[in-house]
């Protein structure tokens, strides 16, 4: 055993994070640690690392223990990067580490180790500050690496790197995360912190989710809410890319067991007030668009078509203009070249990365309420949810609804900004990097939210999980300027980039549709499509064909109580015309792919 805590106890003001906890941990042992923000993860692992006294209890550690932190309120010396990195080191102690070449090439600062720290973004001292801490275990061999929320700041191919070197590391690992993906990729336990207590979990991510809600049903909990958004990531989790993790038998049957009438993956919630601003046949046409800075080119002859019902993600390296297209369709820059025709019935909501557009005077509940006081829904019948109510499903307690918008959190203040979107009457929405300082209940929450959503999605995020969880399509910018969809998602995009990147583009040629695209092919890329991409379309296309079913089935239910409203019956008519059309397309591509 490295490290052992005893009866710790820990109070912030009036609040105690930490009471009576006593854990272990062992020299090989990958710990995650998950939790609602405030619950006290932070304040965990610096007691672990003894950056931190408790109030009560004793923490006991070998007595040669080395232990690494990378904490959020770390500061950076002034100096070059490479003299913070590697010290003193002389270049061919450090450049004849191959650990320490993979981490000065995985967090990208290989060239840069010249520059002056002073110069560099708070997302680039961050990944500095990895890059140190990680430089130092290859060479020195910490016993206990302990991590806060190291994948801040990283793309998806960052975190694709940082999970496969720590899993690839064989010392003991304490990791505080928000990234579902990279808890089942690195860690082989999990502790939940709540309520002042730490409880232990085996496994990753999908073991602690289904060993939570066996945990909750065994109990008979009350809180019938959470309990049915666990069970609902339980039917994802069996319903997913069987790419994204694997998963012993006997926890898949023992899901089985527990979620044999599980809630739908798609569809449990339905956003009525989104619904009534229907979308057209067409939501946005790019045609030849090409846009960048002086002589870069962030995009270059880009041609994009996306429809009604497509949820879409969008993924690429640091720089490639991810951000740069959201704000293109948001109507808040101009093409250099080419146009974008937008559809009549578009009503776009944009949430950027930033904060700003809150008042900071205004009390949580009013800056809710001053876009909409109630969210109409449909589950299990029709009803309206108050602005309150969804406020406590998003984590804010009937106390926190008082509370000024501008002694929130940065994570709070996000959750704020989603709830204003969906209660905006939106029919498109283009989120940019939404989770965003947002814990892991939260996270679900917007999930379930964002599974009845009946318009368009575009979401630009390096959350894995939550790219695999809510879209149906994955679409890569590769830093050529060219615009790709990723039959095989986030595993093509990873393979494609460990290739070398992007093939050259075909100009003017348009990239299928994220909802609407029957099986398709990467635009200029390698048309084969494997195993691996064959399971994940006929996955996406099997979740459409359902989404498309429940909608006929509530239209025929409306066109027999409208029978007396003319118009109100052809407009119902027209649509669910429509909605047979796309379903039959649907399972003709499905078929297709099957038979292939």
């Amino acid at each position: 055993m490295l490290l052992t805590l005893d009866a710790v106890r820990k109070t912030h003001g009036t609040t105690t994070l930490l009471d009576g906890v006593s854990l272990g941990i062992d020299d090989t042992q990958r710990i995650g640690v998950v939790g609602r923000n405030g619950a006290g993860k932070s304040t965990l692992l610096r007691i672990v690392a003894e950056r931190e006294a408790p109030d009560e209890g004793r923490v006991a550690a070998r007595s040669d223990l080395r232990i690494g932190l990378l904490d959020q309120t770390d500061v950076l010396p002034a100096g070059t990067i490479g003299s913070l990195v590697l010290g003193d080191r002389i270049e061919h102690e450090w450049a004849g580490s191959a650990a320490t070449r993979s981490v000065l090439d995985g967090l990208e600062i290989r060239h840069r180790l010249h520059e002056d720290t002073t110069h560099l973004s708070g997302g680039e001292r961050r990944r500095v500050a990895l890059a140190r801490l990680l430089v130092t275990d290859a060479l020195e061999g910490l016993d206990l690496l302990v991590l806060d929320e190291p994948t801040n700041h990283l793309d998806v191919e960052g975190v694709a790197w940082l999970a496969d070197f720590l899993r690839r590391r064989r010392r003991a690992l304490l990791v505080v995360t928000h990234d579902r993906w990279f808890l089942d990729e690195v860690c082989d336990v999990t502790w939940e912190v709540a309520g002042g207590a730490v409880n232990a979990y085996e496994g990753g991510y999908a073991a602690y989710v289904l060993a939570r809600a066996e945990r909750e049903r065994v109990a008979a909990t009350t809180e019938a809410r959470r309990s049915n958004l666990l069970r609902k990531e339980l039917a994802w989790l069996r319903r997913g890319p069987p790419a994204r993790t694997s998963k012993p038998q006997f926890r898949i049957d023992a899901a089985n067991a527990l979620i044999a009438d599980e809630p739908p993956a798609r569809q449990s919630m339905t956003l009525l007030r989104a619904a009534s601003a229907r979308l057209g046949k067409s939501v946005y046409d790019v045609e030849d668009v090409t846009l960048g800075y002086g002589e870069k080119k962030l995009l270059e002859h880009v041609t994009w078509r996306i429809g009604p019902g497509d949820r879409l993600a969008v993924v690429g390296v640091n720089g490639a203009g991810k951000s740069t297209l959201l704000r293109l369709l948001a109507g808040e820059l101009q093409a250099m070249a080419g146009h974008i025709a937008v559809g009549q019935t578009v009503r776009p909501a944009y949430l950027s990365q930033l904060v700003a557009e809150l008042d900071p005077r205004l009390r949580v509940l009013e800056a809710v309420e001053e876009v909409g006081r109630y969210l109409a829904v449909e589950s299990g019948g029709s009803r309206e949810l108050t602005a309150g109510q969804l406020l406590e499903s998003f984590g804010f307690a009937a106390a926190k609804q008082w509370t000024r918008v501008g002694d929130l959190s940065g994570g709070e203040r996000r959750r704020l900004q989603i709830l204003r979107l969906l209660l905006g009457g939106a029919n498109v929405l283009l989120l940019d990097e939404p989770t965003n300082d947002l814990d892991i209940e939260t996270l679900q929450a917007l999930e379930d939210v964002l599974d009845g959503w009946p318009g368009t999605l575009i979401v630009v995020s390096h959350d894995r999980y939550f790219v695999e969880r809510v879209a149906d399509s994955t679409m890569a910018l590769l830093g050529d300027g060219s615009l790709r969809q990723m039959i095989g998602g986030i595993d093509e995009y990873l393979e494609r980039r460990a290739k070398g990147g992007a093939t050259p583009a075909v100009s003017g040629e348009p990239v299928p549709t994220g909802g609407n695209s029957r099986g398709g092919e990467s635009r200029g890329g390698d048309t084969r499509v494997d195993e691996k991409a064959r399971g994940k379309e006929l996955t996406r296309l099997e979740r459409l064909i359902v989404r498309l079913d429940k909608r006929e089935k509530a239209l025929h239910e409306q066109l027999a109580e409208a029978a007396a409203d003319h118009a109100k019956a052809l407009a119902l008519d027209a649509e669910l015309r429509e909605v047979l059309a796309e379903k039959i397309s649907a399972e003709d591509a499905w078929l297709d792919l099957a038979e292939g």
